[in-house]
């Protein structure tokens, strides 16, 4: 076969014009490689300025017409992607929640995005029809996983490896890169980290005897850990269920006593406890801000303090860093001066190199303690607010477990 590319001047008959064939595709490849880099590092700086590139709008949203690198809340969906996350909430799992959408009849994302104009979705839905209302496990997992939802723009979930790669190989969602508050959010940020925090846990909803665990997934032995289960307490039959079932250790129940030990509390003891707990905090923060306050610094007090050892490290350790830098100017200056030896000079710069690499170790693990202690702070007096919306429980469910308790 012979090849002419007339643009380039190959013509695999002339060998002389061969010769040089190798070299351009070299520098083709390279120029190629640039065009690469450049490419994504505009689209990367259009990303950090949380700009929205994608070609159709996420399920629940649509582009907005006047800047179409903006999202906008579409009202026709909105309400089923609330419904989904008021669901997650409420305890339910992935199986659960598609049960009761896929009985509203609610067009799946893929139709809805077809019927609004998307084109490569017809294929799912064209041997049957009633394929249009059937949603899946992993569009509802999508949808919940996403932080598009909470206000805040997701990129960077797949990426190849360079660019003659196809494989492009998933993160996991803690992975991807987020910008935060870059349009309305159909949750808030704070019920969105509650479902992922649920879905991580990996919660049963109902234990034989359709007993509702709504302390699946947040209730933990004291000892080692792990999990306690509900089971069967083997007593006599009961009128309520709840009095028919107790929390034991499930490290103790798979392996003995090598892993815990055997202890269990009953289900409605830990009911009654958790709610007179709930009363009793949210009066105090309603009618008491006397004690609200005495709590506040009791349990800050101690991070308070240690926060404030901490800044002063950091001032110490930042300080030490300019002396360091101060120094390694004036040690190069001294060499290239000759007013020291080389060997002289090597030594003393390994030396202060292995400082700033420790002082910097340190600094990080400083910052975030401080961090830390600041933010624990703030989940306290965010709890004492939100606490106050439950004077007066006479239930406890799973929605209110949720949020008012870290898994």
């Amino acid at each position: 076969m012979r090849y002419i590319a007339v643009n380039d001047g190959v013509d695999t008959l002339n060998k002389s014009a061969m010769d040089i064939t190798p070299f351009r595709n070299i520098l083709n490849e390279m120029y190629s490689a640039d065009v690469s880099v450049k490419i994504k590092s505009a689209y990367r700086a259009r990303f950090q300025q949380g700009k929205f590139m994608g070609t159709y709008a996420p399920y629940g949203y649509i582009k907005d017409p006047a800047d179409h690198n903006h999202l906008l809340i579409d009202d026709k969906v909105a309400h089923v992607v609330r419904e989904i996350f008021d669901l997650a909430l409420a305890g339910n799992g992935l199986g659960k929640i598609r049960k009761h959408i896929n009985s509203q009849h609610v067009l799946r994302p893929a139709a809805y995005a077809a019927e609004q104009g998307a084109t490569g979705y017809e294929r799912y839905f064209e041997d049957n029809e009633e394929n249009r209302y059937i949603w899946s496990e992993n569009s509802l997992r999508n949808i919940l996983r996403s932080p598009i939802y909470a206000g805040n723009l997701a990129g960077y979930k797949r990426i190849a490896a360079n660019m003659k790669s196809k494989k492009r190989p998933s993160k996991l969602p803690e992975e991807w890169e987020v910008i935060p508050d870059t349009h309305e959010g159909i949750v808030t940020q704070e019920e969105f980290d509650t479902v992922q925090q649920l879905m991580t846990s990996r919660r049963r909803e109902k234990n034989k005897g359709d007993f509702e665990n709504i302390f699946s997934g947040v209730i933990k032995c004291a000892d080692c850990g792990y999990a306690l289960r509900a089971m069967s307490a083997n007593r006599r039959k009961r009128p309520d269920i709840i009095d028919c079932v107790q929390y034991t250790c499930n490290n103790y129940g798979r392996y003995g006593n090598v892993m815990c030990t055997a202890h269990a509390i009953e289900a409605r003891d830990l009911f009654n406890a958790v709610l007179a707990d709930i009363n009793r905090f949210a009066d105090m923060a309603v009618n008491d801000e006397r004690a609200v306050r005495a709590i506040e610094k009791r349990l800050t007090e101690t991070d308070q303090s240690k926060a404030k050892a901490m800044e002063k490290e950091r001032k110490k350790l930042n300080k030490r860093l300019a002396e360091l830098d101060r120094l390694f100017s004036s040690l190069y200056e001294d060499k290239v001066m000759e007013r020291i030896t080389e060997r002289n000079f090597e030594m003393m710069s390994g030396k202060y190199q292995k400082e700033q690499f420790e002082i910097e170790a340190r600094l990080k693990e400083v910052t975030e303690t401080i961090n830390e202690s600041y933010e624990k702070s703030q989940g306290i007096r965010d709890f004492l607010s939100l606490i106050r919306n439950y004077q007066g429980l006479k239930e406890l469910d799973a929605t209110v477990i949720n949020a008012l308790i870290d898994p």
